[in-house]
C-alpha cells in the first residue's frame, strides 16, 4: 500500500546540509498498525509529513496504492490526500469560530458532499466519538480529550485508508490520552492503516508493529508481540 524508496529528505542550514531523512526504504501494508519512535531530531515527523504529502523527498521514490505519487502536482497531491490521507496531530488544529460538529462537517463541505449526506455522516461520526452532546460546543469549551476525538472524527470523516497521528496523546492527561489511543485502535481494527508517531515508549509496544528511528535512518524495524 504504502511503499518508500531510497527516500532521502536535505534541508539547507547555513552552510551545511541536514540529512533529516537518510536513505529510507520501507513498506506498509493495508490495516497495519505502525509505530515510528526516536529522540527528537530523528526524522519522525519528516517522516510522517513525507507520507501524508504535505513535504517531499529530495530524492527517492513514493507509492501509495501502487500509484507513482513522487512527481505529482500540488493539484493532484490535493486530491489524493483529501481522498486517502487523514491527520491527528498533537495539538488538534481545530477551527476556534466552528462547533464540534462544523469541525467535523468541514471536509466533506471542501468535497462538495450534499448536505443531507454531510449531516448523516457527521451524525454517525459525532456519536461513534461520543460527542454527540458536544456537538454545538466550540473547541474552548471542550476537553483536551474531547477536542482530540473531535479532530479524529474530522479526520476520518472522509474514509481515508490511511491515518497518520503526530503524538497524538502529547497535551493530553493520562486518562484522556488513553481513550484517544483506544479509538485510534478501534479505527485500525476497522481496516485503517494507522501509523503513530510517538516518544512514548508504552504507546509504541501497543503497535502491531514499531519502527525506531536514529539520525534519519530507520534502526530498526520489528513486529511486537500484543
Amino acid at each position: 500500500m504504502i511503499k518508500l524508496e531510497n527516500i532521502h529528505r536535505d534541508f539547507q542550514v547555513g552552510d551545511q546540509t541536514v540529512h533529516a531523512l537518510d536513505d529510507i526504504n520501507m513498506q506498509i501494508s493495508q490495516g497495519e498498525y505502525l509505530s515510528v519512535m526516536g529522540p527528537s531530531g530523528s526524522g519522525k515527523s519528516t517522516l510522517l509529513n513525507l507520507i501524508g504529502l504535505l513535504d517531499h523527498a529530495t530524492s527517492g521514490l513514493y507509492f501509495l496504492n501502487d500509484q507513482n505519487i513522487t512527481d505529482m502536482d500540488e493539484q493532484q497531491e490535493a486530491l489524493t490526500r483529501n481522498k486517502h490521507i487523514g491527520f491527528v496531530f498533537q495539538a488538534f488544529h481545530l477551527i476556534p469560530r466552528l462547533t464540534a460538529q462544523e469541525n467535523i462537517e468541514l471536509p466533506l463541505l471542501l468535497a462538495g458532499i450534499e448536505p443531507d449526506i454531510r449531516h448523516d455522516k457527521v451524525k454517525k461520526a459525532l456519536h461513534s466519538m461520543n460527542l454527540m452532546d458536544r456537538a454545538h460546543h466550540k473547541p474552548d469549551q471542550l476537553s483536551g480529550g474531547q477536542r482530540q476525538r473531535v479532530a479524529i472524527a474530522r479526520a476520518t470523516i472522509t474514509e481515508p485508508s490511511v491515518l497518520l497521528a503526530d503524538e497524538p496523546t502529547g497535551n493530553l492527561d493520562q486518562k484522556s490520552g488513553a481513550d484517544v489511543i483506544e479509538t485510534l485502535e478501534s479505527l485500525n481494527e476497522r481496516g485503517i492503516t494507522l501509523i503513530v508517531v510517538t516518544h512514548d515508549s508504552h504507546l509504541g509496544k501497543r503497535s502491531t508493529r514499531a519502527i525506531k528511528m536514529v539520525d534519519g535512518r530507520i534502526q530498526s524495524d520489528q513486529q511486537n508481540t500484543r
